[in-house]
């Protein structure tokens, strides 16, 4: 068997973390510079933040790199710090075509979160001052958009547009976190933006629900009960008898059949 020796060598020579493990490749623009060369432009990434959260909306972004202006340093929001985003945030909305789409709780309640979640992404797609002829979305579904859509599983960490729309969706669902926490206090949104963390729990056990809370979340469920419990429709028992009705009947016998 033939062993392919600069393989095992670029591995080798890969970057490593602090453990001692092969550090993960950065998002890159290969994709998009690959349809630019067929003819293919504007080319757009889009991307969620928050589909995870007990509280607070899904924010979708997208972006349409300008690729003799991208900023350096674009990746992967969750790879970043807070500070890294938000300057990366301003480079990009300075540089790119950006748009960003909001599904609210109400919505979350009443679609689930994945279609509110495909619902807000489509609208980031729509709302960018250019129609793109290409769009890559985050994930495993497809957008039903006008132009060519491709899903990219763990495309934040893989292809730049996306991981530039994951920047500017992150940045801006934490900052409205962050004003919500001004009119909820003592949730902590400022903090944890709404993920299911104890202190999160522990709040919605001692203060109950707000309207901001996604209403069918089942720790929201709980405490919606707990305090609200008057919100909380009764199941019926479809095997309750709740009357017998008692019907006569009677049976004409047709002479003439012989009977």
């Amino acid at each position: 068997m033939i062993r392919d020796k600069s393989a095992k060598k670029a591995a080798k020579d890969a970057p490593k973390d602090v453990a001692g493990k092969a550090a993960p490749a950065k998002a890159s623009f290969r994709r998009e510079r690959a349809l630019i060369k067929r003819g293919v432009w504007p080319i757009a990434g889009c991307d969620e933040a928050g589909r995870g959260p007990l509280a607070g909306p899904v924010v979708a972004a997208a972006v349409i790199l300008d690729p003799d202006r991208i900023p350096r340093g674009i990746d992967d929001s969750k790879r970043l710090t807070a500070e890294e985003r938000e300057k990366l945030f301003d480079k990009i909305c300075a540089t790119a075509q950006v748009s960003v789409a909001v599904a609210s709780p109400a919505r979350i309640d009443r679609d689930n979160i994945l279609r509110a979640s495909l619902w807000a992404l489509k609208r980031a797609v729509v709302a960018l001052p250019e129609a793109p002829r290409h769009v890559f979305v985050d994930g495993r579904d497809r957008l039903d958009i006008e132009c060519d859509c491709e899903a990219v599983i763990g495309g934040d960490g893989i292809v730049l547009s996306i991981a530039a729309a994951s920047i500017v969706a992150k940045v801006t669902r934490d900052r409205l976190m962050c004003a919500l926490a001004q009119d909820c206090p003592g949730y902590g949104f400022e903090q944890h933006k709404g993920y299911g963390v104890p202190e999160h729990l522990d709040a919605l056990n001692r203060l109950g629900p707000t309207i901001h809370h996604r209403s069918f979340f089942a720790p929201v469920a709980a405490a919606r009960a707990k305090h609200m419990p008057w919100t909380i429709e009764p199941v019926r028992d479809l095997f309750e008898v709740t009357e017998i009705v008692q019907v006569e009947t009677s049976v004409e016998i047709d002479a003439s059949a012989g009977l």
